[in-house]
């Protein structure tokens, strides 16, 4: 295996440990001491510690959450994820009871590896769609 699919393979087996299975330690095992997420969500750090926040928050408030890959590039050391995520909202997320709605989440990750650990990611992420999805934001009227 080269190592643009090894580091492709180091991506995906990191979201499906965080995201899809909960499993918290998933940072320890993927990214790197030094690891810097350029577009952290809101309230959390830019490091390992944040990541982690950021997957235990949405195992808290969706425990069924997954993310389900649509398309996946690797160039050198990058590896650009799109990705699909979804779960049945049980907990309180952003002050948001859970009622049992469904809630989608899209977005695009940049991931770069290097000696098999993820050292960076950029992301871009629904959020508009998901504060909607939550009643934080109202939907505009159809015209």
């Amino acid at each position: 295996m080269d190592i643009i699919e090894q580091n492709k393979q180091t991506v995906t087996a990191f979201i499906d440990a965080l995201f899809t299975r909960g499993d918290l330690s998933a940072v320890d095992v993927y990214l790197a001491e030094d690891f810097v997420n350029h577009d952290p969500p809101v309230g959390v750090g830019p490091d390992r510690e944040g990541m982690r926040a950021a997957g235990a928050l949405f195992r808290q408030g969706f425990p069924d959450w997954h993310s389900d890959l649509g398309l996946l590039v690797g160039e050198g050391e990058l590896v650009v994820e799109q990705f699909t995520a979804s779960g049945t909202q049980q907990g309180e997320v952003m002050g948001v009871v859970g009622d049992g709605r469904t809630v989608v989440l899209k977005g695009i990750n940049i991931f770069r590896v290097r000696g098999g650990r993820i050292v960076e990611r950029w992301g871009r992420l629904d959020d508009l769609g998901l504060l909607r999805q939550l009643g934080l934001v109202p939907t505009p009227a159809s015209a």
